[in-house]
C-alpha cells in the first residue's frame, strides 16, 4: 500500500483527531487549536508536491492519486486554512469562538480531499458526507444567534434531502451495472448505443444530488439563507472550498464515470448552467445585504464553471480547475473585506447600504471591494475576466457556439449588481463609518488577493494553465 499517495489526508486526519482531544481542554486552547491547524493545512499543501502523481488506483479503486485530484486538494487546503485565519480575527471579540472550530474544518477538509480523489461511488459518498456533517455544525456555529441556528437547521434537512436523493441514485447505478467503480459504470454505459432508463434514472438522482452540492440551479434554494444565517467566516468558507471540491467532484464524475453518456448528462449540465447564471444575475438584483448577494454571486459562477463542464472536453476540464481556482482568490478576498464591516463597537454590518461612501471614510477598503467586483463581474483588465474566457472558448471549440453566447450574454446582465456595489461605494454619500479593525494578517490576505485579480495576475496565466491542462490531462 502507497500511503505516500495519501500522506496529505492522513496528516489532516491525525491533525485533526489530536486537536479534538486538545480541543477538550476548553476554550483556552483555542489558540493553539487554531495555529496548528493552520499548520497542519499548510503541510498537507507541501505533501502534495512530493504525493506520487502517477501512482493511480488506491485501496482496490476506491480513490485514486493523479494530477486533477492534486489540483482540487490544493485549492481547498489553502481555502480551509484562510478560512480558519479569518475565523480567528472575527470571532475573538465574543466569547463563541471555540477550539473546536478549526478542527471541524480539518473533518471537512479531509472530506473534501477524498471527494476530489473520488474513483467509486462509495468513497464519492463518504467523503461528500463528512464535508457535509462538519459543514451543518458549522452553519449553527453560534448558538446564540437565531439567524446561524436557522442557517443550520436548513442546510441539514435540505442537505440530508440531496443525500438521499445522490443516494438513490448511487444506488441504482450500482443496481444496474452491478459495480460501484467509476471504470465499471463508465463500461456499463458504454456497453449499449442507448443506455437503459434504470441507468439514466440514476445517472439523473445523482447529478442532482451533486448539483445541490454545488448550489446549482434548480437545487440552490438553501444558499441565500445559509450563506446570510452563518457566521460570516463560515460562509466564506462555504462559498470556497466545499464548492470547489464539489465543482470537481462533479467534473470527474461526469467526464469518467459518465464518459459515455455525455450526450444525455449534458443537457442537464447545459440546463443547471444557463439557468444558474441567469437566475444568479437577476435574484441578486434586489437584495440589501451584501452575504446573500455573494450567495447569488457563487451560483451565478457555478453556471460559469458548468459550461466548462458542458464541453466535455480536455480543454473544458482545464478550464473549469482554472476558473475555480481564481473563483476561490476573488470570493475569499471578497468576504475578508466584508469581515471589516464593523461598528465602532464591533458589531457584524451586512447591509448594502452601510457602504455608502466607503471611498472617503475608508479608501483602500473600498477599492479592494471594487477590484473583487470588478473581477468577479468579469471586467476586463481584471483576471477574473479571464476564466470566463476560458469556459467560453471550451465551449466554442467543442461546437456550442449559442451556450457560448447566451453565457456571455448572463455574464453582462449579471455585471450590474457588481458595478451597483461601486456606484454605492464611490458615488453615494457617506454613511456612518466603520471602526477600525486591527488584523495585520488579513490585510495582508486581502492585499495578496487583490494583486492576484489584478490585472498583474495575468502573469499567471502561463504556469497556471500549465497546471491546470496537465492536471485535467489526467481524466482523460
Amino acid at each position: 500500500m502507497n500511503l505516500a499517495a495519501i500522506l496529505p489526508e492522513l496528516i489532516l486526519t491525525v491533525s485533526a483527531i489530536v486537536l479534538m482531544m486538545v480541543a477538550a481542554l476548553g476554550r483556552r486552547m483555542t489558540p493553539v487549536t487554531t495555529w496548528a491547524s493552520v499548520a497542519a493545512l499548510i503541510a498537507a499543501c507541501f505533501a502534495l508536491l512530493g504525493q506520487p502523481q502517477s501512482a493511480g488506483a488506491l485501496f482496490g479503486g476506491l480513490i485514486v492519486a493523479d494530477g486533477f485530484g492534486a489540483f482540487g486538494k490544493l485549492i481547498c487546503f489553502v481555502s480551509a486554512a484562510v478560512a480558519i485565519v479569518a475565523a480567528h480575527g472575527w470571532f475573538e471579540r465574543g466569547s463563541e469562538h471555540g477550539a473546536e472550530y478549526p478542527v471541524l474544518i480539518l473533518f471537512a477538509s479531509v472530506g473534501m480531499a477524498v471527494m476530489v480523489s473520488s474513483t467509486s461511488l462509495m468513497t464519492l459518498y463518504v467523503g461528500l458526507e463528512l464535508s457535509s456533517l462538519a459543514s451543518y455544525v458549522l452553519a449553527s456555529y453560534r448558538r446564540t444567534d437565531e439567524r446561524s441556528a436557522e442557517a443550520g437547521l436548513k442546510y441539514f434537512v435540505l442537505g440530508a434531502l440531496a443525500s438521499g436523493i445522490l443516494l438513490y441514485g448511487i444506488s441504482l447505478l450500482y443496481g444496474f451495472t452491478g459495480t460501484t467503480g467509476f471504470a465499471g459504470v463508465a463500461a456499463a454505459f458504454a456497453r449499449d448505443a442507448t443506455p437503459s432508463i434504470g441507468l439514466l434514472f440514476g445517472l439523473v438522482f445523482t447529478l442532482a444530488g451533486l448539483a445541490f452540492k454545488i448550489s446549482a440551479v434548480p437545487f440552490h434554494m438553501w444558499t441565500p439563507d445559509v450563506y446570510e444565517g452563518a457566521p460570516t467566516p463560515v460562509t466564506a468558507f462555504f462559498a470556497s472550498a466545499p464548492k470547489a471540491a464539489a465543482v470537481l467532484l462533479s467534473t470527474r464524475v461526469c467526464l469518467e464515470a459518465m464518459a459515455p453518456a455525455t450526450d444525455a448528462w449534458r443537457q442537464i449540465v447545459i440546463f443547471a448552467a444557463l439557468a444558474s447564471i441567469f437566475l444568479g444575475a437577476i435574484a441578486a438584483y434586489g437584495q440589501t445585504n451584501i452575504k446573500r448577494l455573494l450567495a447569488y454571486s457563487s451560483i451565478n459562477n457555478v453556471g460559469f464553471a458548468l459550461i466548462g463542464l458542458a464541453a466535455g472536453t480536455a480543454t473544458g476540464a482545464s478550464a473549469i480547475l482554472f476558473y475555480m481556482a481564481i473563483y476561490v482568490v476573488m470570493t475569499l478576498g471578497a468576504f475578508l473585506c466584508v469581515l471589516r464591516m464593523r461598528t465602532a463597537d464591533g458589531q457584524p454590518v451586512e447591509t448594502l447600504a452601510s457602504l455608502s461612501g466607503l471611498s472617503q471614510t475608508r479608501p483602500a477598503l473600498a477599492w479592494a471591494i471594487a477590484f473583487f467586483m470588478f473581477s468577479l463581474a468579469g471586467i476586463p483588465p481584471f483576471f477574473g475576466f479571464w476564466p470566463k474566457l476560458l469556459v467560453f472558448w471550451a465551449a466554442v471549440g467543442a461546437g456550442y457556439y449559442p451556450l457560448a453566447v447566451v453565457g456571455i450574454l448572463g455574464a453582462v446582465i449579471g455585471a450590474y449588481y457588481y458595478l451597483k456595489i461601486v456606484k454605492i461605494m464611490f458615488f453615494d454619500a457617506p454613511a456612518e463609518p466603520y471602526g477600525k479593525v486591527r488584523a495585520p494578517l488579513e490585510t495582508a490576505l486581502i492585499f495578496l488577493s487583490a494583486l492576484v485579480i489584478s490585472p498583474v495576475g495575468y502573469f499567471l496565466i502561463g504556469p497556471l494553465g500549465r497546471l491546470a491542462d496537465n492536471a485535467a490531462g489526467s481524466l482523460f
